[in-house]
């Protein structure tokens, strides 16, 4: 008898946000130092996967619902392949072979995921990883990635998948009431309506359907005005490209930002900004009053709930990119991010990808094009393991991901910290962005400014922290 788990709302949401140029799939990249025992690696990895029941299940559309169902021809082999780049291969060649891959939709078929393992890349080997959004997000995935790396003290960490829509909805209180209490600041009547739509969402869904009631707590996600048109919005062709740098120092980041007053978020944030701008201003565009607008996903996770699934909310930052000065762009990037801390609350979005998700495709359509035509980016920041791993007893050495975008979005932005660095990765769609190398590159030397003005503090730059002073900016 084959086994089958009603789709939740909210991953309902998630799968049916496929779009033909821009798959909601997450791509990520591991990078093993040699030498590798590639059979033990495949066999580890598949070993992994398969302890989760969903990495066996395809997705069924019923008349009554979505549904994981046990993949009655399930096949490894279609699923966990080998590769090898042409030529000499290398950082170059593997951007492309990624690229290539996440330009592909999943076949809707089988499972949706596979895994590449390169042979012979830079004298070990390269997995590439791409897994359906439905499955889970980011935060969940780091749960599976301790399923696949040597050590039990890893695979203990692992959560067996939830059962079906009860438990979704019991365990989507957790992670509300646990936002709030680690500081959240959220008004009555903004956490009245998360509550309400994490317990009631087919009450959420007639709400939404009336037009009336939650409008006003989602007045902001939904109705803000666009961000600046730039070359980075438009209609992409699906034809995808990854780029990647050397990663950051994550020390060196945090004495950085501990000098100037700022979270380490405030500081990625604006070199990421920063080097938006000077893109823009080395093709000739105008940089003055830019603001581009990036969807950040938020963990509404208990730290302990590493299940599959998606449990976040999202805001939306807007970068200053048309702000040259560093840290006049530092200063600003943080007074948002705290003005956004006593905004609305995460929550309610997730209430609201939980009410799409019992909603026609077409009304969720009509909702989501809306929200996204406001922003240019998908921004999302992961917190991975601060040691080494090893997988089949070779050392992990990077790891990298790249969030999917919908809609006509053509920019995913993501940083993933691990082993005492920071990652910046970019996936760009090349009818607007065709070489996101020529951003990303410019990350590191974004960086390289502020540590500048902690080395040498020059009398005509303020210290961040006066400029807040000044400013009436607290924390």
């Amino acid at each position: 008898m084959s086994h089958s788990e009603r789709m939740s709302p909210v991953d309902t949401t998630w799968l049916r946000m496929d779009r033909p140029a821009n798959p909601m799939m997450i791509v990520a990249v591991w990078m093993l130092e040699g030498p590798v025992a590639l059979k033990k690696l495949e066999d580890q990895i598949a070993a992994g996967l398969m302890s989760y029941r969903r990495y066996r299940q395809k997705v069924e559309f019923t008349p009554g619902g979505v549904y994981w169902r046990v993949d009655s021809s399930f096949d490894l082999a279609h699923h966990v392949k080998r590769a090898r780049l042409p030529g000499r291969g290398g950082k170059r060649a593997l951007e492309r072979f990624v690229s290539d891959l996440a330009s592909q939709p999943l076949d809707p078929n089988h499972p949706l995921w596979t895994v590449h393992i390169v042979e012979k890349y830079e004298g070990g080997a390269a997995v590439v990883f791409r897994m359906h959004h439905a499955i889970a997000d980011g935060i969940a995935l780091m749960g599976v990635t301790m399923a696949l790396v040597d050590g039990p003290e890893h695979k203990s960490r692992r959560a067996a998948p939830p059962d079906g829509d009860e438990g979704w909805l019991q365990t989507l209180m957790a992670p509300v009431v646990a936002a709030i209490n680690a500081g959240t600041e959220a008004s009555t009547s903004t956490l009245r309506s998360a509550l309400d739509l994490a317990r009631h969402p087919l009450r959420a869904a007639g709400l939404l359907r009336d037009g009336a009631g939650v409008a006003g707590e989602l007045g902001y996600l939904l109705f803000m005005s666009s961000d600046s048109a730039t070359r980075f919005k438009g209609k992409p062709n699906g034809a995808k490209r990854v780029a990647w740098c050397e990663p950051l120092k994550l020390p060196e980041v945090k004495a950085v930002s501990r000098v100037l007053g700022c979270s380490i978020n405030d500081m990625l944030l604006s070199c990421v900004a920063g080097s938006l701008r000077r893109y823009l201003a080395e093709a000739g565009d105008k940089t003055e009053g830019v603001e581009v607008r990036a969807l950040v996903p938020i963990n509404l996770r208990e730290p302990r709930d590493v299940q599959l699934g998606n449990r976040f909310g999202i805001i939306a930052v807007e970068l200053p990119v048309g702000i040259e000065h560093p840290l006049e762009r530092l200063m600003m990037v943080r007074q948002r991010t705290l003005a956004l801390k006593c905004s609305y609350e995460p929550a309610v979005t997730l209430g609201l990808f939980a009410a799409l998700g019992y909603l026609p495709k077409v009304v969720q359509d009509q909702l989501f094009n809306l929200l996204l035509s406001r922003a240019t980016a998908v921004m999302t920041n992961v917190p991975g393991p601060t040691e080494p791993l090893t997988v089949a007893g070779s050392v992990l050495r990077q790891s990298l991901f790249w969030v999917p975008q919908t809609g006509d979005v053509g920019m995913g932005v993501s940083i993933f910290s691990y082993a005492g660095k920071v990652q910046f990765g970019l996936i760009t769609d090349t009818a607007l962005t065709p070489d996101p190398e020529a951003i990303v590159s410019r990350f590191a030397e974004e960086f390289e400014q502020y540590l500048y003005y902690v080395l040498l503090d020059p009398p005509e730059a303020p210290s961040l922290s006066v400029q807040r002073e000044r400013a009436g900016v607290s924390g």
